[in-house]
Order: C-alpha cells, then sequence, then structure tokens
C-alpha cells in the first residue's frame, strides 16, 4: 500500500468548509489503495469548532500531531472576539475597523507573512523530515489556507526531494480579502515571491477552479489540476420543508458579500405582495457579519429573520433540506470569479432550488447551470432577481417548488479521490 502524507491546519474538530475537503479525501483513500497519514496541530486555534465532525475521520488514518505557537493566542489577552473574527475571515469594512481592528490586520498582512501559522513551519520541516524517512513515504500534500503550510512543503521537497503537490482551496494574493490586509509594499512583494516559489517547487498543482488554474498557469509551467470540492452521502433524516418561504444562507456571510440588492429586492417584494409578507423568512445560518445583519435591518427586513448562528454539520444538512430556497451569494468583484464555495456541492444534492448572485462568468454559474440546480444572476440584473423570487414563490405556493438535478455524480466525493489518485500517481 502507498503512503500519503497530508499536511493540514483545519482538521476535526475544527467547523466550517475549510475542513471537509481533506477529511473526505482521507475517508476514501484507502479505497484506492493508499495509506493516508495526515500532520495537523495539537493546539490550534479554530474559530469554529464541530466535535461531530470527528466521528467522520477514517479509522483508516494515521493522524500526528505536533503542538504550534499561534500569535492569535496572544492578541486574543487583548480581543478574543476580534481575533476570532479575523481569523474566520470576516473583515469589517474599512470605514467601521476599530483603531484596534485595523492594528490586528496591519499585524496580520505585515508581520506573519503570509499568515499566522508561519511559526509552525520550521519545527514541522525538521520533524516531518525524519517522520517521512522513517515511514517510507511516498508523496506529500500541503494544503492552503492557511498558505503557510505550503513553505512546509518547500523545505520538505528542498530536503528530500519527495513527490510534493500543493493544494489550493482558495487563491492566495487574489482571495478576497487579500487587499485588506492593509500590505506595506515589501509584504506585498513578499506574498507574490512565496506564492511564486510554492507554485514552481512543487511538482503538482492542485485547485479547485478552472479560473485559478489559469491564473496559476500564468505564473508557472507545473502541471496544475482541477479538482473541485464536492458532496458525500449524507445519512440524514428526512425532514418536512418549512411551513413558510424560508430563504436560507448557509455558512459565513462576511462582510464584502453583503447583497444589498437583494435586500432591496426582498423589501420591495414585502409592500407590494402582503402574502409574500405573511409567508416569508430569511434563514441565516453561521458566522453572520454585523455589517450584514446592520443592512439587513436598514432595509426593515429584522422582523423576517431566523438567525440560528453556527450549528453542526448534521444540523446544517437537514436544514438545506428543509429550507424553500438556498442562497449562494459571493462577493461582486472580478478577483471572486474563481471562488467556488465548497457548500454549493452539499446544496446540490438537497434537492432545493440554488438562489445565487455574484460576478460575471463566475466558474460556479456554469456548474449551477449545467447541474440544472438554480438560478444565478449578476448584481446588475435587479429585475431578473425579483422575478425569480417572485417565481419561487408561485411555486411555493402551488406546493410544486423543486429542482430536477442532472450530472451530479461528477461530484461526488469518491470520483473526487479518483482523480486526486490518478494526480498523485502521475509520473514527475
Amino acid at each position: 500500500m502507498k503512503k500519503v502524507l497530508i499536511i493540514a491546519y483545519y482538521w476535526p474538530p475544527a467547523g466550517g468548509p475549510g475542513v471537509q475537503r481533506w477529511l473526505k479525501f482521507v475517508k476514501y483513500l484507502p479505497d484506492f489503495g493508499f495509506e493516508p497519514h495526515v500532520y495537523v496541530p495539537e493546539n490550534p486555534t479554530y474559530p469554529i469548532i464541530d466535535t461531530e465532525l470527528e466521528k467522520e475521520v477514517s479509522d483508516k488514518a494515521i493522524i500526528i500531531k505536533k503542538k504550534i505557537v499561534e500569535p492569535y493566542g496572544l492578541a486574543s489577552i487583548f480581543s478574543k472576539k476580534n481575533t476570532q473574527k479575523i481569523s474566520s475571515g470576516i473583515i469589517p469594512v474599512q470605514r467601521k475597523q476599530s483603531l484596534l481592528q485595523k492594528l490586528l490586520l496591519y499585524v496580520r498582512g505585515n508581520v506573519f507573512i503570509p499568515d499566522a501559522r508561519i511559526l509552525w513551519v520550521k519545527p514541522s520541516i525538521k520533524f516531518l523530515q525524519k517522520y517521512i524517512q522513517e515511514n517510507q513515504i511516498d508523496t506529500i500534500i500541503t494544503t492552503g489556507p492557511p498558505h503557510s503550510l505550503h513553505l512546509i512543503g518547500v523545505g520538505l521537497k528542498e530536503k528530500l526531494n519527495i513527490k510534493w503537490i500543493a493544494d489550493f482551496r482558495d487563491p492566495w494574493t487574489t482571495i478576497g480579502y487579500h487587499d485588506e490586509l492593509k500590505l506595506a509594499a515589501r509584504a506585498a512583494k513578499k506574498h507574490k515571491d512565496l506564492e511564486s516559489k510554492v507554485l514552481n517547487t512543487a511538482d503538482a498543482i492542485l485547485v479547485t477552479s478552472a479560473t485559478t488554474k489559469k491564473e496559476f498557469q500564468g505564473y508557472t509551467k507545473k502541471p496544475v489540476h482541477v479538482i473541485t470540492n464536492g458532496y458525500d452521502v449524507e445519512e440524514v433524516k428526512k425532514v418536512a420543508l418549512d411551513e413558510k418561504f424560508t430563504l436560507a444562507h448557509i455558512g459565513s456571510f462576511l462582510s464584502q458579500r453583503n447583497p444589498r440588492i437583494l435586500w432591496k429586492c426582498l423589501k420591495e417584494i414585502i409592500k407590494e405582495y402582503p402574502s409574500f409578507k405573511k409567508d416569508f423568512q430569511l434563514k441565516l445560518i453561521g458566522a453572520v457579519s454585523p455589517e450584514v445583519l446592520q443592512t439587513i435591518s436598514e432595509f426593515w427586513l429584522d422582523a423576517y429573520v431566523n438567525n440560528l448562528g453556527y450549528i453542526s454539520h448534521t444540523e446544517a444538512v437537514s436544514q438545506q433540506r428543509s429550507s424553500q430556497v438556498l442562497l449562494l451569494i459571493e462577493i461582486n468583484s472580478e478577483i471572486t470569479k474563481s471562488i467556488i464555495p465548497g457548500k454549493l456541492f452539499e446544496y446540490m444534492v438537497s434537492e432545493r432550488p440554488i438562489l445565487a448572485l455574484g460576478p460575471e462568468n463566475s466558474d460556479f454559474e456554469t456548474i449551477i447551470k449545467s447541474t440544472n440546480t438554480g438560478v444565478f444572476h449578476q448584481y446588475e440584473e435587479y429585475d431578473e432577481l425579483k422575478q425569480t423570487i417572485l417565481s419561487y414563490y408561485e411555486k411555493y405556493k402551488t406546493k410544486s417548488l423543486n429542482v430536477h438535478a442532472i450530472g451530479l455524480q461528477q461530484y461526488s466525493r469518491k470520483n473526487l479521490t479518483k482523480e486526486l489518485v490518478g494526480v498523485i500517481n502521475s509520473k514527475i
């Protein structure tokens, strides 16, 4: 049996989408003749905890843990709330940032490069160099963010010349929040230099979207493979649909994703259609930015909000399947076209229609349309968005609101693991 070492930061009991990708790959790798060794921090600072995910860790995986020193732990002495938000990606809009928030962002972007887990790199290289040799590991895979983990890959590649695959769950310097880090010119250059070093040192690159593949191919001649996120077969009890006409957003609702066009549209429909006013509910599940809640209040939608906060993954799957319509919101920006939210794939197998908002030519627009799982709108399409909501509502009233998905099997976690195995087995 071949041995592969996965170097990850997010691992159960961490919650959120960053855990799912490699938790599921590790689950299915033994089916293809691989023994997965997983290296994770022993004492991480996770912004979200979901202990139920620990039950999903494969009993065939060998888990190795080593202590990590994290600045977030020290920073939380001054403001635990602010450090948790920043570490989870919830960055307040610039005009509303406190002096402490601005300081934390500056330190995050300019002192700890590429991120706050940089202090784990050197001790991990030293420890893993010996571990790899003693356990005869064939291939290592690093997954980021945090992208500092790719620097562990650089160090191990230089010392052992072992086969190394770098997995980018999100882009590095073109991710939506990168510009919010208040980078000085020197820091911005260092980020780019490190990104280039990773892309040109790894034997192969994994990305989750075609747009990111195209971007990275401009920086490296190394092979870049697209393996999207996906869905797994979930053993969830059948649930009844919500009695209310629920629009549900599941996952982190960041400040930058705040869709004013949607709030304005809903306010107008409520004013024009008394029955909609009676039936409508906005369900928010997961961490929600204060700016998003404030904007919802600005459009007089507070009375319709059911804010459930963070719930376990199992509960989230149940909520997906009971909601009438699932909201998928991405930042309206050129640099977010490559982002394919991990929850999209669970949305697609929930048998509920998706209402998506994003920039023109988004990668996830293509997936939604090709699988017939919902409707995608650009931020400029106000009238079209309003019509879609009303169309969904009319079908809700006649109990005919459903979806007929096609071609989903290609996004199953086991099928995607088969694609991963193809990359691992490919010749350098």
